[in-house]
């Protein structure tokens, strides 16, 4: 799902790096021989750019691997040549997390101490056990409802780190690469899983610690070596040519294959479209227990969108077994599908069937699929120009780890009467695991997230504004401005976002 790395301020609450250092045990067994690895790149002041010296680098699950920046802030950090330290570790007790279920076989412990810890660094949940010889499990899923991010396991006085990501260990047995620890003091430390045996031209940037939660540092690479893998999609200055992308105006039944799974979509051509020269395209994600053809139907934009022949997609969500019906993935719930690479290759299999302008591509959403167009500013910065979320915020989760690539306009609709997702955010009540920030949460975490200074205005639609952001982007929180919802029908309640503001801010926005 993109790059691994957590500000200071979020993970460091309560989990020391001392923790880290000495959890050399991932998962018992490891092989016995490391993989050859290394890493080298740059560390800069994510403000400024400068080069940052004395920046103190290390791995948290290799110990004795360590450096420090230069002068001109280059890094290089290596095993070659090296047995795993893995290797004399006690290989006897192993951990499996299984569907939500965390399992410690093969222990012999006076006294064992399982903590798990969310993303924000508090301990959710914690159980002790007496004179164990043999296995013990948690089913996590139900002590946390997914919310544990890491668990900690304490035996006899020593303790280990686990972290997790979805319902697997992050660091499994044959992939044992490093993670990175870029620390200096007065910066935000920076967090970095390495993806591949041998990575250059890092790029790290450490972001001063003025003491807020937001402020955080990051980690990027280029193109050819990122973790946060980009589609043929990916920008550029090349003119489009048009040449055999006229299509039949309708709604088309579309898929696309993703890990090996069938991924449907509608593509609507609106009349005015004639393929003749590169249109905007509008990505409108559906809400929980919807389809494609329901937002199709339910959402505003195509009103406005079809006269100018701009294309629009309705993605179809999954869901689990049990759960609320088809979703997206923007956290604990509601699907376990990579919906940001679904989404990556739809627009990527539409751009070849159709002229678009590539750096005028939006996302709306309507409650989850709010949600989800939150979550692809996050992720999909490179792809969306500008993003339009309705009735749903970041979640505690997935606002932990956001990082876009770069500042990106957002416009969110929210309701004060919402009691689907609630104004004031918090537990979704819904038993589903989300916790929300909040519209003004979310609405301060985006200004912060674009570097937007000043106090918010209250522009020509009404509504409040930060317009003086980084790079000229712009985020707008308009409060009880929806379109009739169904069942929560009224602006103030849970609504969809309100296409005749919500284009218009969309349109002016361009990728650079």
């Amino acid at each position: 799902m993109g790059k691994t790395f957590y500000s200071k301020e979020l993970l460091m609450r309560s989990i020391k790096l001392s923790s880290f250092a000495g959890s050399a045990v991932l998962l018992g067994a490891l092989c016995s021989q490391a993989s050859a690895w290394s890493i080298s790149g740059i560390v800069q002041d994510k403000n400024t750019g400068a080069p940052l010296a004395g920046v103190s680098v290390a791995t948290f699950n290799y110990a004795g691997f360590a450096t420090t920046s230069a002068a001109d802030g280059s890094f290089s950090l290596n095993n070659e040549g090296t047995e795993s330290l893995l290797a004399s570790q006690p290989a006897s007790m192993a951990a499996t997390l299984e569907n939500g279920i965390f399992t410690l076989s093969n222990v012999n412990a006076h006294q064992l101490k399982i903590s798990a810890i969310d993303a924000l660094g508090k301990v959710t949940y914690q159980r002790s056990f007496y004179e164990i010889n043999g296995s013990v499990s948690i089913n996590l899923a139900k002590a946390t409802g997914h919310r544990a991010k890491f668990l900690r396991v304490s035996k006899d006085g020593s303790s280990q780190t686990y972290m997790m990501q979805g319902k697997s260990i992050l660091l499994r047995e044959g992939e044992p690469l490093p993670m990175l620890n870029f620390a200096k003091e007065g910066y935000n430390s920076g967090f970095y899983q390495m993806k591949q045996e041998t990575e250059t031209n890092v790029v790290v940037k450490l972001s001063v610690n003025d003491g807020t939660s937001n402020s955080s540092s990051s980690v990027t690479k280029p193109s050819s070596s990122s973790s946060k893998a980009k589609s043929s999609s990916s920008k550029d200055n090349t003119p489009v040519d048009c040449t055999g992308k006229s299509y039949a105006a309708g709604d088309h039944n579309m898929s696309v294959n993703v890990n090996g799974k069938k991924r449907t979509f509608i593509m609507h051509v609106p009349d005015a479209y004639k393929g003749d020269k590169p249109v905007p395209m509008v990505v409108d994600y559906h809400p929980i227990g919807g389809s494609g053809a329901g937002q199709l139907s339910g959402t505003s934009y195509k009103n406005y969108t079809d006269a100018e022949g701009v294309i629009s997609l309705y993605p179809d969500g999954t869901g689990k077994p049990g759960g609320m019906g088809n979703g997206w993935n923007v956290g604990p719930c509601c699907s376990d599908d990579d919906d940001i690479a679904f989404s990556r290759e739809m627009i990527k299999a539409v751009e070849e069937k159709v002229c678009i302008d590539k750096k005028r591509v939006y996302a709306a959403g309507f409650s989850m699929g709010g949600g989800m167009s939150n979550h692809v500013a996050c992720n999909m910065a490179d792809i969306y120009a500008a993003v339009a979320p309705a009735a749903m915020d970041l979640n505690t989760e997935n606002s932990a780890s956001c990082n876009p690539d770069r500042p990106i306009s957002v416009i969110m609709f929210r309701g004060t009467n919402d009691f689907v997702c609630s104004y004031n955010g918090g537990d979704s009540g819904h038993n589903d695991g989300l916790t929300f920030l909040g519209a003004e949460g979310n609405f301060k975490f985006w200004a912060d997230k674009n570097g937007c200074t000043g106090s918010p205005t209250t522009n020509s639609d009404g509504c409040k504004e930060y317009s003086q952001c980084n790079d000229g982007v712009k985020v707008v929180l308009c409060v009880n401005k929806g379109i009739d919802g169904g069942a929560f029908a009224g602006p103030d309640g849970h609504a969809q976002g309100d296409a005749k503001i919500g284009w218009p801010f969309l349109k002016q926005f361009t990728l650079p």
